[in-house]
Parts: C-alpha cells; sequence; structure tokens
C-alpha cells in the first residue's frame, strides 16, 4: 500500500500547488502508515526535482519518454501503471483544468472511488470520509468512499506546506505506453503578462470603477505588487474588461495568497470563484457590501482616493 501524488510541471519547473500536493500526500501517508511517493511525467531539470525531496517522498517517479504535450490518455495511462505497481491505494491530484481532466481517466482505469474539489485530510480512513465543498462553494460535505482505491483532487490554498525531508531517491519509472494520439503541431503561449490562474497575488475591481476609462489605477496597482488583474462578470459583460479576466462561479475559479477586490458588491456568485484565496481584501464605500462578509481586511472609502494612495505606500515600502 502506498499513496501516490501527481506532480505537473511547468516547462520543467515546479510551481507552490506541487509542494502543497507533497504535504497532503504525506500527511495522509502518514497517518495510514504507508509511503508516499511522487510521479513526475515529462522533461524536469534535476534541480527542480531535488526540492520535491524537502516535502517527503519517498520516491520520485519519473520518465520523460514522449511527454511533451498533454494526451490525456496517455497520462492516464502512465499514472494508472505507476499506482499499480506501486500498490498506490490512494492517488492525489491538484484540482485544476489538468487533475480534472485526469483524475477521472485514472480513477475508471483503477476502478477507484473519485472525490474532486476535497479541502482537508480525510476525517477517518474506515470508513473513508473526506471533507469537500459543494454547491459551488457554499457548504461543505462528507462523502463517504467505499472502494480499495481512492482518487482525490486537492482544492488550492487549502493544505499548509509543511517541509518534511526524506531521501527522495530519484527513479525512472519503466511504462508501457503507444505513441500519443495527439500531435501538437504548434503551441502559442502568453508572454509578458502573468496568467490569472497562476497568479499569487490578483487585483480585481467592478462596477464601482464606473467605467474602463479609469483602469489605469488598478493596473498600476497591480503591476506595483507583481500581480495579475482581474474583475466581475458585469465588467467582461460590458466590454469593459476581457473575459478572460472575469472571476466567479461562471468564469475563472481561483485561489491566489491574496485577492484586492476594488468596488465590488460581492455577488455569491463571484464569491464562489474566490472562495479559496488565502487573504480577501475588500475595498468597497458601501459599508453593508456583501463582499465584506467574505473578507479578511476591509477598507470602506473611495476607491478613487483610496487606490491612489495604497499605491504610493506601497512604492514607498
Amino acid at each position: 500500500m502506498s499513496v501516490l501524488v501527481y506532480l505537473e510541471n511547468w516547462d520543467g519547473k515546479f510551481k507552490k500547488v506541487s509542494f502543497e500536493l507533497l504535504s497532503y500526500g504525506k500527511k495522509i501517508a502518514e497517518d495510514m502508515g504507508v509511503p508516499m511517493f511522487a510521479l513526475s511525467l515529462g522533461k524536469v531539470d534535476a534541480s527542480e526535482l531535488e526540492t520535491l525531496k524537502t516535502y517527503g517522498p519517498e520516491k520520485i517517479f519519473v520518465n520523460d519518454n514522449g511527454f511533451d504535450s498533454l494526451d490525456n490518455e496517455m497520462y492516464a495511462s502512465a499514472i494508472s501503471q505507476a499506482a499499480e505497481k506501486e500498490d498506490a491505494t490512494l492517488v492525489v491530484f491538484s484540482q485544476d483544468n489538468v487533475g480534472n481532466a485526469l483524475a477521472g481517466r485514472v480513477a475508471v482505469r483503477l476502478k477507484a472511488g473519485l472525490v474532486s474539489a476535497v479541502s482537508a485530510i480525510p476525517i477517518s480512513y474506515d470508513p473513508f470520509i473526506i471533507k469537500k465543498k459543494v454547491y459551488t462553494n457554499k457548504v461543505f460535505g462528507h462523502v463517504k468512499v467505499n472502494t480499495a482505491k481512492k482518487i482525490l483532487s486537492l482544492s488550492k490554498n487549502t493544505f499548509e506546506i509543511i517541509e518534511n525531508a526524506a531521501a527522495g531517491v530519484v527513479e525512472e519509472l519503466a511504462l508501457d505506453h503507444a505513441e500519443p494520439k495527439t500531435k501538437v503541431e504548434s503551441t502559442d503561449k502568453v508572454t509578458g503578462k502573468l496568467l490569472l490562474t497562476d497568479a499569487e497575488l490578483v487585483v480585481s475591481a467592478g462596477r464601482g470603477m464606473k467605467g474602463p476609462e479609469n483602469w489605469g489605477m488598478i493596473e498600476e496597482l497591480a503591476e506595483t505588487l507583481g500581480a495579475a488583474t482581474a474583475c466581475s462578470r458585469p465588467c467582461s459583460d460590458e466590454g469593459w474588461r476581457p473575459h478572460t479576466e472575469h472571476v466567479g462561479q461562471t468564469g475563472k475559479i481561483i485561489a491566489p495568497n491574496l485577492y484586492i477586490a476594488i468596488g465590488i458588491s460581492g455577488a455569491i456568485q463571484h464569491i464562489g470563484g474566490i472562495s479559496n484565496s488565502k487573504c480577501i481584501v475588500a475595498i468597497n464605500k458601501d459599508p453593508d457590501a456583501p463582499i465584506f462578509e467574505a473578507a479578511d481586511y476591509g477598507i470602506v472609502g473611495d476607491a478613487f482616493k483610496v487606490i491612489p494612495e495604497l499605491n504610493e505606500a506601497l512604492k514607498n515600502a
């Protein structure tokens, strides 16, 4: 028996979410009294693999043969083979586009029960019961898994990163897989702009900005902080901002370390997309705005006065 954690890399680099997954998997493995293994597919620098050892894997399995594009069937086959070889009774993914694409396929291959968007370690292991957010993050549900093997996807920013150094031997994983069925002819990547879904800091604004001509102060604050910019749905619907910046239940679901909401009332649909943020700061002139109920810190004031002063103070700091 073992716990297997699948780690996605971005151009050969691991991000914070990988360390969160390892910390989460390590805690479960300790509770179960079994080893934890990590799996990385695709070309990754040796120095990057070394960083994983800080978070407790007893082995780090790697294979970069043909994993240069995300062919879901090929990746799912590889992860399933690794789980079977190491007798993994629990496989952990990240709750994101890649994790969602792979977790279901792996669950079918392993005949495993799947619980997505979990937010804590299991409440009990026999029977296996775990907590997750349901109804667009409005409430928590307790899910019981009856299968011998389980698949979990962990919501971002829901588990503390804990250093737990281990030997972490890097080992090439032999796989039996066919050539990928998907052929990538070309790849176009956004450059020079921080992607919203990857951002640790996000500056977001809503209808309180009164129009697209006033967005300069939002972009300036984001530049000062090294943050990505976002907006509420009405702003993208009105054409003030691109739809790629719309966060909320019907837009992008994000989980940054810091989310600054400026002139956003805080409709439940918007809160559903940002509720996993580690810290939420709200700036709104309406003291009764619902956003303050979700915020960790709030400033009641006119954004057109607060933001320039806040930006200047940050620059001076």
